[in-house]
């Protein structure tokens, strides 16, 4: 027979809500539809990833809206998370020790609330860099209008909206790899917004201190 700690243990206990999960895949779909689209335009070599949007045109045509969704989707979650991602003490001294995060010694990492440190740095990368993205993003939707006298603004539109996606995608990728891959349960945890007691005691060990005795957080 288990043990009523281990059976409390392995209880489920609410970690985003579905306002929560739907905004979080909002923006992740959009951002990859401007992931791909951005990426077909960049350089020839990858122009194929064009079909798989329904080709050059359209995804000509869409690559702006969806990053309008992008942005949307991003402020929106920003009213969810903006006091859950501020820097604190505990988030520097996890950087000082992210050797041990990389090598899965959360033993010996600094006690994390509800996002550690890397998730927050991740979060603060994509909200200013959507907002460069908007605006250069925009300078490149309207250039007739925007570059009538001055058309180096384009150009230099260009330039700053290809680094700023680069940063991004360099970000998306390791968070990829580290909500599938690296920390298991954080997958399913949006998918189905909820976690055993036992995950978050391990990875989230502040947060799960304040819901671990919140009758709302089982619901």
């Amino acid at each position: 027979m288990p043990s009523h700690d281990a059976a409390i243990q392995r209880e489920e206990i609410v970690r985003y809500s579905y306002s929560e999960r739907l905004c979080h895949w909002l923006s992740g779909l959009s951002y990859v539809y401007c992931l791909i689209s951005g990426l077909a335009f960049f350089t020839p070599y990858l122009y194929w990833l064009a079909a798989l949007l329904g080709g050059g045109i359209a995804a000509r045509f869409w690559h702006p809206w969806a990053g309008l969704v992008f942005f949307v989707a991003i402020l929106w979650m920003h009213s969810f998370w903006r006091r859950d991602m501020r820097i604190i003490d505990a988030d520097r001294e996890w950087m000082k020790n992210v050797k041990y995060y990389a090598a899965n010694q959360d033993d010996r990492m600094p006690p994390q609330g509800k996002f550690n440190a890397g998730q927050k740095q991740f979060y603060w990368i994509m909200f200013y860099g959507v907002i460069v993205l908007l605006v250069t993003g925009v300078v490149m939707w309207f250039p007739e209008v925007l570059t009538l006298r001055t058309g180096w603004i384009r150009q230099a539109a260009v330039v700053i909206h290809s680094c700023a996606a680069l940063v991004t995608i360099g970000a998306f990728i390791i968070h990829v790899y580290m909500g599938v891959f690296m920390v298991p349960g954080g997958l399913h945890a949006m998918v189905s917004g909820r976690v055993s007691q036992r995950w978050a005691r391990s990875h989230h060990p502040l947060w799960y201190a304040k819901v671990a005795d919140n009758p709302d957080a089982r619901r």
